[in-house]
């Protein structure tokens, strides 16, 4: 499997600027996710790995040979899409497979690849079937086993789990994981779900207007945020912000999970108190989620474990975790 560096990479339509000077380095055997918000660059700069787009500047090399100028079909390279893209008169068989019949692989050598990515996938029972015949989820499992066949050095994947129910999307989340492990393979993944990016990377890239705004793990980025729009992207719920001069700190901004919030009753006030009136109540079993509205913070969020019962319209205190809150200066970026 491959290593990918990107070394100044840039990429303009026309007077727009797109990507915006990227560095990376992702290892070989490493999970690594594009995340961020519609329209961040993730998918160009994913389709600029791919050679279906050419960089404006800048060199993509994988295992340190430059990438530029060779066509993407010489690239040693598989993408996974969101849509699908089977051929709908091919069995799922052929469809694995057609990218080893075109190659001129022989016959016995296509059959043992396609019966081996379909074992894996579990999908031996559905290669005689056409895609028409397949649910969402086994469509996406078909195009998995393609890209897997051919064997590559890296594994692209565009928003796979896009077009499928949250069910779905959580089992082949954790299919992606599992085959991730046994083939130690390199594999970019392109999302707009930081659940997705939390769950699956070994190192997650957060991508702004075609910037790298943070690199790292993903327990690195919910922990040590580098600025507040890191902060706000990584973590669901998102990460609550309060008025630093309000709440007794330093700087401007004080970043605070909703796990680090805790809930009171109006009573006697310490340090850090918050009063605020319940705004919605989410109640998700496990878990119970409380909007407060307070001033001069705005609408803040605490999650509390198991079944809580609060009434909307409620007055209520908060405090928090200090140790843990997060300071930013004006200009979002972490202070400490």
């Amino acid at each position: 499997m491959g290593s990918l560096d990107l070394k100044s990479v840039t990429k303009s339509f026309g007077p727009v600027d797109v990507i915006k000077g990227v560095d990376l380095q992702v290892a070989e055997g490493e999970f690594c996710v594009f995340v961020g918000p519609s329209g961040c660059g993730k998918s160009t700069l994913l389709r600029i790995i791919a050679g279906l787009e050419d960089a404006t500047a800048g060199d993509i090399l994988l295992d340190g040979r430059r990438m530029n100028d060779v066509a993407p079909a010489k690239r040693e390279l598989a993408m996974v899409f969101q849509s699908y893209a089977l051929y709908p008169h091919l069995s799922v068989r052929d469809n694995m497979g057609l990218a080893l019949k075109q190659a001129g692989v022989s016959r016995a050598e296509i059959t043992a690849a396609t019966d081996r990515a379909a074992e894996m996938l579990s999908l031996g029972a559905l290669m005689d079937r056409r895609p028409a015949e397949l649910s969402g989820g086994q469509r996406q499992r078909v195009a998995i086993g393609r890209a897997i066949v051919r064997r590559p050095k890296l594994f692209l994947f565009d928003e796979p789990l896009s077009n499928l129910d949250a069910a779905l999307r959580v089992a082949t989340r954790i299919e992606i994981a599992r085959l991730h492990r046994e083939l130690g393979a390199t594999m970019i993944y392109v999302t707009h779900d930081q659940v997705e990016a939390m769950t699956l990377a070994d190192k997650i890239v957060v991508l702004r207007d075609g910037r790298v705004e943070q690199v790292g793990s993903p327990m690195e980025l919910y922990n040590n945020p580098a600025n507040t729009f890191v902060a706000g992207f990584i973590g669901s719920p998102q990460m609550n912000f309060l008025v630093a001069e309000a709440v007794g700190f330093p700087g401007q901004t004080v970043g605070v999970r909703p796990e680090h919030l805790a809930l009171h009753p109006i009573g006697t006030k310490s340090d850090g108190w918050i009063e605020g009136q319940v705004s919605h109540v989410e109640k998700l079993g496990g878990e119970t989620l409380v909007y407060v509205h307070t001033i001069p913070h705005g609408l803040l969020t605490v999650r509390l474990f198991g079944e809580q019962d609060q009434a909307v319209g409620e007055p209520v205190g908060l405090t928090f975790d200090r140790l843990k809150a997060l300071i930013f200066d004006a200009d979002g970026m972490r202070l400490g």
